[in-house]
Parts: C-alpha cells; structure tokens; sequence
C-alpha cells in the first residue's frame, strides 16, 4: 500500500501545510498587535499599559517571532524544492511566489532585527529591568516597523494565493528587471521605516483604517505592474 505523505510530494504538502500554520501565527499575531492590542493601549493609563509590557507581550511575542522564522524557513524550502523538481523563477509560479517570498524575507527581518530587540527592553523594563533609554523613540521605531509589516502583508497573501491559482502571462526575460524593482520599492519602505525615530512623522500607515487601505492599494498597484511588466 502506498501512502500518500511518504514521498517528495507528501514531505511537500508537509512543508505547505507548516507554511500555513507558522504564516497563520505570525501574521494573526501581526494584525492583532496593530488592529486590536495598539489602539487599546492607547486609550489606558499607564499602569495597565505596564501590566500588558510586562503579562501578555512576552507571550504574543513569542507566537509572533517564531511564527515569523517558521514562515520563513518553510517557505524558502518550498521555492528551493519546487526549483529542485525543474520548476522555473521565471515562469508565472517562479515570478509571483519569488516577489512574495522578498516581502516575507523584510517583514521577518524587521520582527527580528528591528520590532523584537526593541520590544524586548520594554518588556524587560516593565518586568522591573532597566528603564529604556529614549523609549519614545525605541517605540516609535517598533511601531513604524510593525506597521510596515502590517502594510506588506496585505500583498504578501495576494501573492501566495496569485502563484498558484491566478496565472500571469509572463515574459521570462523580464522577470530579473521584476524582482531588482521589487528589492528597490521593499528597500525604501525600509529606510522610511528605519527613519522613524528622527520625529514625528504623519503617514496613512499610522492609522488602523489607513494601512488597511493602504495594502488594498498597494496590492492593486503590484497586480497591475506585474501584468504590464512581465
């Protein structure tokens, strides 16, 4: 008898299937710190704000950044095993799942080396730890960070769900001038986010409503750049 997890396909959906328990954790945990857990605390005092810092964040950051390394790890191994079997990066596949597979890779840099270590002194400081130096603008970094975060993954599932079950007519010669503008377009939105600490700033991405429809937006902008480029 054969059994259908027990050859390359099967450890193939395995991967699929730890993608989208790590994506569902990672990016759950994403949207509840910026549509539910942000503006709540910006409507408490101060000492259940430290409570949150001190009892809850340690727990959802942990979902959060390990969701993020599971997406990452899983969906890299996918694109390499897909490319092992002959698939092309060129091909409508290569194309779609290679520019989603660019924003997961900042949006899990960002949880690691831009929301987390900030993070974490907060958390540490309402443990009882030192207090953070400059914390406005320790904070106000994570938060322009998250937010990104927030705004690329709108497109990202766009683009996970387009690779497989929306076909785009593709040139393969002009997929490598598709993905230098994606790192070019993923690199700004890094300096504006990394710019956050040098004052206040006023974006749509601030707001709830705005990053929403912002990523809409965006979104609509990548699809139709994909059709006219490639």
């Amino acid at each position: 008898m054969s059994w259908a997890l027990f050859n390359m396909e099967g450890f193939l959906f395995l991967l699929r299937w730890g993608h989208f328990l790590f994506g569902i954790s990672w990016i759950g945990t994403l949207w509840y710190f910026n549509f539910a857990q942000g503006p709540f605390m910006n409507e408490v005092d101060a000492p259940v704000k430290s409570a949150v810092n001190a009892k809850l964040a340690p727990r959802t950051l942990w979902y959060f950044r390990w969701g993020a390394m599971g997406t990452l790890i899983t969906g890299w191994l996918i694109i390499l095993l897909r490319v092992s079997q002959g698939i092309s990066l060129s091909s409508s596949w290569g194309a779609t799942i290679l520019t989603g597979a660019l924003f997961g890779t900042l949006m899990w840099f960002n949880v690691w080396f831009v929301i987390w270590p900030r993070q974490k002194m907060i958390v540490a400081a309402a443990q009882g730890g030192p207090a953070v130096e400059n914390a406005a603008a320790v904070a106000r970094r994570a938060f322009l960070a998250s937010r990104t975060n927030t705004l690329l993954s709108i497109p990202l599932l766009f683009l996970m769900g387009a690779a497989s079950h929306l076909p785009i007519s593709v040139d393969p010669s002009k997929v490598g001038l598709w993905i230098g503008l994606i790192v070019v377009f993923l690199v700004l939105a890094e300096i504006n986010a990394l710019k956050a600490d040098k004052g206040p700033t006023i974006q749509p991405i601030e707001k709830v409503k705005g990053v929403i429809q912002s990523g809409l937006v965006l979104t609509a902008i990548l699809y139709v750049l994909m059709e006219v480029i490639l």
